[in-house]
């Protein structure tokens, strides 16, 4: 069986499989975590901008009062939003999100996107009353050592970035960061992102392993990018992996990045899929296989607010 945590370089270990929040209703999404961690999910990916912190921390709260887990077999990741980049907000605002959660602690608090926009009330989400987006002029130096804070305070036991490139990395704006997440599939395969930051001891996280299938659901400017584009789940290479292994073409996918040392956080509400998307340790594929299915690369973005922000655009990938 193949190593099922990454080690961040703070020296903390963290699940290879997780479950991701984003797009899970806030509704549903304490039985929805629950039940996750019935089917075995340790690692629990959220946001503040996925508006589901508090339910998605009672749904854990409940688990261990069941006795089905501890806290400290729990990984919670979490993200600081763009709008509380100022040091006193960013502070303040990791300070809710903790109690938001109501476990105690955050195990891995990410800077959400490295793009500082103008403070709104902590109530709010990113736009004002009118939809308009503002960049504020906030160094990511400033954001980052008010995040050091709270690891010094214990709100925070690592801390890291979220969406950040090679340059922002390579400029040392900041110190080398213990992970970083990105948007990671076949279609967006960033290798020589991914070797870079291996190399220098940052642990990886795949955000919309699956490629268009994450936002063909979405409002038209956040899917127009995805409509018309094939499925990877339909892609030559993973279906002749599939059928292979005998296993689905989701859990080729995610396997792709986990072999490759990557961490991945899919979602699904479904049972049978919940089981399928957490059992991606247990085949190995060839390096050829792994080379084919790299080879579908396009280079193609699906989370680019410089796109679908259209009046507004932040042209963070430039």
């Amino acid at each position: 069986m193949a190593k099922s945590t990454i080690t961040i370089a703070s020296g903390k270990e963290m699940p290879l499989v997780g479950f991701g929040l984003w797009k899970v209703p806030k509704e549903t999404a304490a039985d929805t975590v629950y039940n996750a961690i019935k089917a075995g999910y340790r690692l629990f990916d959220g946001a503040y901008d996925y508006q589901n912190e508090k339910e998605a921390g009672e749904g854990i709260q409940r688990a261990i009062t069941d006795g089905l887990v501890t806290r400290a077999e729990i990984f919670i990741t979490t993200k600081l939003w763009n709008n509380y980049h100022r040091r006193e907000h960013a502070i303040e605002m990791a300070k809710k999100q903790n109690d938001f959660w109501g476990l105690g602690y955050i195990d891995l608090f990410l800077m959400h996107f490295p793009c500082a926009l103008k403070y709104i009330d902590p109530t709010a989400w990113w736009m004002d009353e009118t939809g308009t987006v503002t960049p504020d002029n906030v160094p990511i130096r400033e954001t980052w050592e008010a995040m050091e804070t709270l690891v010094d305070s214990g709100i925070a036991h690592s801390i890291g970035v979220s969406n950040f490139q090679a340059q922002s990395l390579r400029m040392r704006v900041i110190p080398s960061p213990p992970a970083l997440q990105i948007e990671h599939h076949p279609y967006l395969v960033q290798s020589e992102l991914i070797q870079m930051a291996q190399e220098n001891g940052v642990a990886v996280t795949a955000y919309s392993s699956f490629g268009p299938q994450s936002f063909v659901e979405l409002p038209p400017a956040f899917s127009k990018r995805a409509r018309g584009i094939p499925l990877l789940f339909d892609a030559g290479p993973v279906r002749v992996v599939a059928e292979k292994y005998g296993v689905s073409a989701a859990r080729v996918l995610l396997r792709w990045a986990t072999q490759r040392g990557v961490a991945v956080i899919p979602k699904s509400n479904d049972r049978t899929r919940l089981a399928e998307n957490l059992a991606v340790l247990d085949f190995q594929m060839t390096d050829e296989e792994i080379e084919a299915i790299s080879g579908l690369d396009r280079g193609l973005r699906f989370n680019d607010p410089g796109f679908y922000l259209s009046n507004y655009p932040l042209r963070i990938f430039a």
